[in-house]
């Protein structure tokens, strides 16, 4: 795997990350002989209008997209037997401004996943997975996204553009995801109007929240900045929001112990006191 920088991994031994992308490389080419991409794209063209997801991460302060994640590669599973239907309506009815659900299959997760909540809720929902190819893009519009995650560490610039513009043509968000300067350039150049800090590592999987604050230091862009990974409290989101963060992509905390609904209430609860007027997008 190359990173977006275009450059091979530095290390010995192959990364989480990379990991991931070798084997999703093999499930696509099984997929596309189960379903060609032709069906794929009718199916897509069939699907219900999206749901404006930027416009829901705007029209709340703070935004919160609440995350259904059955398991992690380096922590095992989050909420045993969770059922993403009941999680997403508790996430819907505590105040979530849009859902991501994790599709990928080493999170135990799928499409069929997306496709039960669509039919659960009214709010936004953001694919989260692994995507390289315009099948993918397709494949998502076609199971109800209406918004999908691009990931700038495992996408050359260009390939980073090209699903960027099939996305947007297919009517669907896109949150961009970065680690670094160089990444966001990338998204900047590519026109992204949502970008993704992700203080997480995908390589390492090694998590600090001091990575939002630093990239946001010289930040003057117009994306609107949303922060990935290792929120827990609304101490951390006050934190992130002063750096300039304007939604927050939560998960793994709303779901350990078993009770999203009253995580997520109790999270909105406490941040109403957190100034909307500092909002620039």
């Amino acid at each position: 795997m190359r990173s977006s920088s275009g450059e091979a991994s530095n290390s010995g031994s192959a990364s989480i990350l990379e990991r991931i992308f070798a084997a999703k490389r093999a499930e696509l080419d099984a997929l596309r002989t189960a379903a060609p991409l032709e069906s794929i794209v009718e199916a897509a063209r069939r699907a219900p209008p999206p749901r404006d997801f930027l416009a829901a991460l705007r029209a709340r302060r703070p935004a919160i997209i609440a995350e259904i994640k059955r398991a992690s590669p380096s922590k095992g599973d989050i909420l045993p037997n969770l059922d993403p239907t009941d999680v997403a309506r508790d996430y819907q009815s505590a105040g979530a401004a849009a859902i991501s659900i994790l599709t990928d299959r080493h999170f135990k997760g799928s499409l069929e996943d997306l496709k039960v909540v669509r039919a659960a809720v009214h709010l936004p929902l953001l694919r989260k997975d692994f995507i390289f190819d315009p099948y993918q893009v397709y494949e998502s519009r076609a199971a109800g996204a209406d918004g999908v995650l691009l990931i700038a560490a495992m996408l050359k610039e260009r390939d980073l553009g090209a699903l960027y513009t099939l996305a947007r043509r297919l009517g669907l968000q896109v949150l961009v995801e970065v680690h670094n300067e160089d990444e966001l350039g990338f998204a900047e150049r590519a026109g992204a109007e949502i970008v993704g800090i992700n203080n997480r590592d995908l390589h390492s999987f090694t998590t600090d929240l001091a990575l939002s604050e630093r990239l946001l230091r010289n930040y003057n862009g117009g994306s609107l900045i949303v922060s990935e990974s290792g929120i827990d409290t609304p101490v951390d989101i006050r934190r992130l929001h002063r750096a300039g963060a304007r939604a927050f992509l939560v998960g793994e905390s709303l779901l350990r112990g078993g009770e999203p609904r009253r995580r997520l209430g109790e999270l909105c609860a406490a941040l109403k006191d957190v100034d909307a007027t500092a909002a620039t997008d």
